[in-house]
């Protein structure tokens, strides 16, 4: 990780993030979680303050030390349960099915492999478990479409990987998911960085079908092995 990366950027996101007019996006995201509460690139914290009383715990996955500092101070000042945890949404360090809501609030345009990230949310989430999501992204405007895809190439190096020109909801779908509900607006400022997607989703019914037969078999090829492990 480069000088910029690791002691200039991360308080830049900060500042940024910290915009009036996100909060309005971070109230709506936030106010549906419940339970046991996966927040995907939870950054410095600011989403920490917004978490009501249905939440049990809040692991907060982030791959910024420096961020993740921020939020352990937010997360002690709000009164959160939070589990801080430095790490990468490509490789979420929890079990299979364990948390109930996950969170994500302007993360997966900086992921560089969005389709898998979003493929372990999914393994994550509990059967009837939900992603709450606002991300900007794709313009349905030609115009400002253009412009998103020939500048997101430079944007891309100088904003830790942020990418102007991903469809957000076509990458959920792709993920295995079903889009409940979907809300596309302009916010304040440039369109290029402001078209979002506002929703949640949950894993497609037939996903869950195919990933407990894929579970069974796998039960079943290691019972029929020489060694039989306990609970076969």
């Amino acid at each position: 990780m480069s000088f910029y990366e690791h002691w200039v950027l991360p308080p830049l996101l900060d500042l940024v993030m910290r915009q009036h007019q996100l909060w309005k996006y971070r109230r709506e995201v936030v106010a549906g979680a419940r339970g046991r509460v996966l927040e995907i690139g939870v950054g410095s914290g600011l989403n920490l303050t917004l978490y009501e009383e249905q939440v049990g715990v809040v692991f907060g996955l982030d791959p910024s030390e420096w961020l993740l500092s921020m939020a352990q101070r937010r997360a002690a000042e709000a009164g959160v349960p939070a589990d801080l945890i430095l790490g990468s949404a490509t490789n979420i360090p929890l079990q299979n099915a364990s948390v109930d809501t996950v969170v994500m609030t302007w993360t997966l345009c900086s992921i560089s492999d969005p389709l898998s990230a979003l493929r372990e949310i999914r393994r994550v989430l509990k059967p009837g478990g939900a992603l709450h999501f606002v991300e900007h992204g794709l313009s349905p405007d030609p115009a400002v479409e253009r412009w998103q895809h020939r500048l997101t190439p430079l944007w891309r190096h100088i904003s830790g990987g942020c990418h102007l020109d991903r469809k957000v909801d076509d990458l959920i779908r792709a993920a295995g998911f079903e889009i409940l509900e979907l809300r596309n607006e302009y916010a304040r400022g440039p369109q290029l960085m402001t078209y979002m997607y506002e929703g949640r989703a949950r894993p497609a019914v037939s996903v869950l079908r195919d990933d407990l037969i894929k579970g069974a078999r796998n039960s079943a090829s290691r019972c029929s092995d020489h060694e039989v492990p306990r609970g076969c």
